[in-house]
């Protein structure tokens, strides 16, 4: 039998490795790459839709396995590769920025930025190319929450963003005193957004990250009119009053036709350091009810973690500082669910 026919054979029983994300099979979805057939020997390379992809494993397994239920196989070598999906923006577009992702809030004090920062750098530290814009002008904490300060520079009449924690960063708090309040009214909001986005040479990057305001006012709609987002991320609390503001700023971004990622849950419960016993702190399951009501994505939940709090204090993301703590297993498994969303939402408008 040629090898272009036992190639054949191959992509046939790959073909039955269905993701259950995409809901489409790996072949026809573009995911196998290079398959080579040597003396009963079988190498191809699967190539995910993000290095976080939360199936890995699972699709690893599945691809193997099929394969190696081919008789005339001995041997089955998997290489596997990411590239993330482009979101194809019909506005005004970043063409090296392939997905730009909103951090909401309907209230604050949800842990909206502490959330933004750590799934941003547990992406990268998976892989993926990650930037970080600060688009809280009233209150931009993501430089201290990444221990990074400075002026940019200026190159070729764009700034630099600033490195921290192995992503790109940008915030309004690098220009002006960190005693001063931002006081400003919607054009001139509008104008600053405006040149954070285009004005700041971000690269090329897989996910840009918006970390807002809370609520639903200028600077969300700003940014709703200035690009075209991949979706928006909404972080709430247990309570039933920040989930109700959370889900006015659901509504906002489906008016502005931004999809909707899904929605975190911090503070979700409480884990005792001495004997690790798991106390709920809000009535279980209110926010992934409403989610499924809803036919949003659950994202996950973040447990209750003064040490969440202290690390952000003093500029070290706790999915660096401390990866294996329950906080940052946590972090990292809505890192990968957001990633999977992204590709998911991307690949079915494309």
């Amino acid at each position: 039998m040629s090898h272009e026919n036992l190639r054949e054979q191959v992509l046939t029983a790959l073909s039955k490795v269905v993701d259950p994300e995409l809901k489409r099979d790996i072949v026809s979805a573009g995911m196998v790459k290079d398959v080579h057939v040597d003396e009963g020997i079988v190498k191809f390379t699967l190539e995910l839709t993000t290095p976080a992809c939360p199936l890995r494993e699972y699709l690893i397994t599945a691809a193997k396995q099929a394969v190696e239920a081919l008789e005339w196989v001995e041997k089955v070598e998997v290489d596997v590769t990411a590239r993330v999906p482009q979101h194809v923006r019909s506005k005004a577009s970043m063409p090296l920025v392939k997905n730009i992702i909103a951090v909401g809030s309907g209230k604050g004090g949800v842990g909206k930025t502490t959330i933004a920062v750590n799934v941003a750098v547990a992406l990268s530290q998976m892989g993926a190319k990650v930037g970080l814009l600060d688009g809280d002008i009233y209150g931009p904490n993501v430089p201290r929450m990444l221990g990074v300060q400075g002026q940019p520079k200026i190159v070729s009449g764009k700034l630099m963003p600033l490195s921290s924690w192995g992503i790109k960063v940008m915030s309004i708090g690098f220009f002006i005193d960190p005693d001063t309040p931002v006081i400003w009214r919607g054009p001139m909001l509008h104008k600053a957004v405006e040149q954070l986005l285009y004005d700041v040479e971000w690269g090329e990057l897989d996910y840009l990250f918006v970390d807002l305001p809370p609520g639903t006012g200028d600077v969300q709609i700003s940014l709703s009119q200035l690009i075209e987002l991949s979706g928006a991320i909404i972080v709430t609390t247990p309570q039933d009053v920040a989930l109700y503001d959370a889900l006015k700023s659901v509504s906002m971004f489906e008016k502005t036709k931004t999809p909707i990622l899904g929605i975190v849950e911090n503070m979700s419960y409480f884990i005792c350091p001495n004997c690790g016993h798991r106390t709920e702190m809000f009535p279980r399951k209110s926010v992934e009810d409403e989610c499924a009501k809803r036919k949003i994505r659950y994202l996950g939940s973040i447990p209750f973690s003064p040490e969440l709090s202290l690390n952000s204090d003093i500029g070290k993301p706790i999915v660096v500082t401390e990866p294996q703590s329950q906080v940052a297993i946590a972090l990292y498994e809505v890192a990968r669910q957001v990633a999977a969303s992204v590709s998911v939402t991307t690949l079915s408008q494309s």
